[in-house]
């Protein structure tokens, strides 16, 4: 008789039109390497609390911006705390999985963040700036993001909103991990071309910038991109936690370290199989 193996249910949105990415293509690549240990079934992310209960697990993978179908998340999210479903990566997290007020949580506690306040009256703790960045507390993939000039700050009076200087920095570096084990490296070096991404030698500087925030997020089983900028002077800022569905640019990087990521993540899952489900 084989093996019984535990069952998955991935979690995806393969018809989301990302800019400069098919998210459907990695998933689709992932679902077939994790048969090889895992019974896999996909589907919807509007679906998923209608057939969670008859997995071992749910992963959550590239679902889209949250912001498309938020009752539905919190609806997903409480019946998985409440029930106690195993889900990848862990609903724990602190950064993008309960939107992006810890920018300037972090930012006041003194970490390397991009300077945000989360009050149009607190713009004055910024550093000075022509053009400042707004975007929702709960945006993603630059929804609802704008730029406004320093005279135009004062007529923002509504909350929700987090703000930020505009840094012109020399180039974006996505950092990926798998639980809290650094995996490989990303940069967009055209600052205007956000997704054409190469492979980075990350130095290690750059692995104790990365590495401090993912230790600082609570998530044991789970997989988590540390965006950040390099500015004109050297210095990485945090440009944020992606920790709920981070897309992984599998596509680019070489085919050993392809490899290495899929058998970590099996690893990873089989360990949050064989841990206690949470209560």
């Amino acid at each position: 008789m084989p093996a019984v193996q535990s069952r998955l249910l991935y979690v995806s949105d393969l018809a989301y039109q990302a800019r400069g990415r098919r998210y459907c293509d990695e998933d689709i690549f992932l679902t077939s390497e994790l048969r090889a240990e895992f019974d896999v079934a996909l589907c919807h992310p509007l679906d998923a609390v209608a057939l969670m209960d008859a997995f071992d697990a749910v992963v959550v993978r590239n679902s889209g911006p949250v912001l498309n179908y938020r009752a539905a998340y919190d609806a997903f999210r409480d019946r998985a705390l409440g029930g106690g479903v195993r889900v990848y990566n862990q609903l724990t997290g602190k950064a993008d999985m309960v939107g992006k007020q810890y920018l300037a949580d972090l930012s006041a506690a003194g970490y390397p963040v991009i300077p945000t306040v989360d009050r149009p009256q607190d713009v004055g703790r910024l550093p000075e700036s022509d053009e400042y960045v707004v975007k929702p507390t709960f945006g993603a993939d630059s929804i609802g993001l704008e730029f406004v000039p320093r005279d135009r700050l004062g007529s923002l009076t509504h909350d929700g909103v987090l703000i930020q200087p505009r840094i012109r920095f020399r180039h974006e570096i996505s950092f990926y991990f798998i639980d809290h084990a650094f995996q490989y490296a990303l940069y967009a070096p055209r600052p205007d071309r956000r997704w054409e991404l190469e492979p980075y030698e990350a130095t290690a500087p750059d692995l104790v910038f990365a590495q401090r925030f993912v230790d600082w997020n609570d998530i044991g089983h789970g997989i988590q991109r540390v965006d950040a900028c390099r500015t004109q002077d050297g210095e990485l800022l945090l440009v944020e936690l992606e920790d709920l569905n981070p897309y992984l640019s599998l596509d680019l990087v070489a085919p050993e370290v392809r490899d290495a990521f899929v058998a970590n993540l099996k690893a990873s899952l089989h360990g949050l199989l064989g841990a206690a489900p949470p209560s």
